[in-house]
């Protein structure tokens, strides 16, 4: 049943969640002073979505048309209702006031990972909240005192030999590297607070070069776009992790950037460290993408086109290994 109240929630802005349910399952939903009338080829599950919903709205969270197409691939592979009304825990809350949650089953599960792990892997495509849970999960621990500082870093490849020859100091030449990153910073922890901190040392922005040689106690360590460091350096930046620190490596090994011939240190490690107590690997999918309903589409159609193009004479069993590490 779903309150007066809730229906333009549930509608949405032109009636646009109830467009997609429609498209999608094939049903037209019509108001009838205040109720829903369904007909149509899958009554069911769209009766099973507008509760999801209405439950949502009534609980005050946030409905997207991402939340939308979420819902509605959840209903078709059975998982709905594993969906919780609320969207999981809050991990955060922006300096805005605005909670930080897991949208989906797979962001869920990444949270607990991170709760329950001291090495956590996040990988998965563009859009699956993997960096920006982890930011919030830092700046979380940060404020609870549970560790003395974040250190974000990500490897800037792109710069290569040549880092030394870009104008400006030392943060100049990284800054545009490391920009993703505080942007996040910015929006969950606010402009003060972030400049305050980051005078103080307590919070640390850097390429990843710049681990090496260093023990990284009482710290919470964001690895960003690991995908794109060597094995050599994968080793290094574990090895860095010291008492009372935790680190999430996130990256998508769909997208590397590495030279040809050069072996991703993220897609190396997952099978070397898979089992180890005190690690968790969370493997998101485009299902987890809760950016703009296209990249969900950009996404599947790009894995669409890869799995057509690979050589068919390759060895069966390194396929189904390709396929799984690709889906997550």
């Amino acid at each position: 049943m779903i309150r007066p109240m809730d229906l333009p929630i549930v509608f949405g802005k032109l009636d646009e969640n109830i467009i997609s349910i429609e498209g999608a399952l094939g049903v037209s939903i019509v108001n009838r002073d205040g109720q829903l009338m369904i007909s149509g080829q899958n009554i069911d599950k769209a009766r099973q979505i507008l509760q999801k919903l209405a439950d949502m709205a009534e609980a005050g969270e946030e409905i997207s048309a991402s939340t939308v197409n979420y819902l509605i691939a959840s209903v078709d592979d059975g998982t709905l209702k594993q969906v919780c009304a609320a969207s999981g825990c809050t991990v955060c809350i922006t300096c805005a006031g605005k909670p930080i949650k897991p949208k989906t089953l797979g962001q869920e599960r990444y949270v607990e990972m991170i709760d329950k792990n001291i090495v956590i892997f996040g990988v998965g495509p563009a859009g699956t909240g993997k960096t920006y849970l982890a930011m919030a999960a830092a700046i979380a621990a940060f404020k609870r005192g549970d560790v003395s500082r974040i250190i974000l870093t990500r490897p800037a490849i792109e710069a290569g030999e040549t880092l030394g020859f870009l104008p400006g100091d030392l943060q100049q030449k990284v800054d545009p590297y490391l920009r993703p990153l505080y942007d996040a910073l910015f929006e969950i922890m606010g402009p003060e607070a972030m400049a305050r901190n980051m005078e103080k040392g307590l919070i640390e922005v850097a390429p990843l070069a710049y681990m090496r040689g260093r023990t990284l106690d009482n710290s919470f360590i964001v690895l960003d776009e690991a995908q794109n460091t060597t094995p050599a350096q994968m080793k290094m930046f574990l090895t860095r992790i010291g008492f009372g620190s935790k680190a999430i490596i996130t990256g998508d090994i769909t997208q590397i950037d590495l030279a040809d011939g050069t072996k991703s240190g993220l897609k190396d490690v997952l099978p070397i460290l898979k089992g180890i107590e005190g690690i968790g690997i969370a493997m998101l999918t485009n299902k987890d993408v809760v950016r703009h309903p296209l990249v969900q589409r950009i996404i599947a159609a790009y894995e669409k086109h890869e799995k057509s193009q690979k050589p068919k004479g390759r060895d069966s069993s390194s396929n189904v290994q390709n396929s799984k590490s690709n889906r997550g």
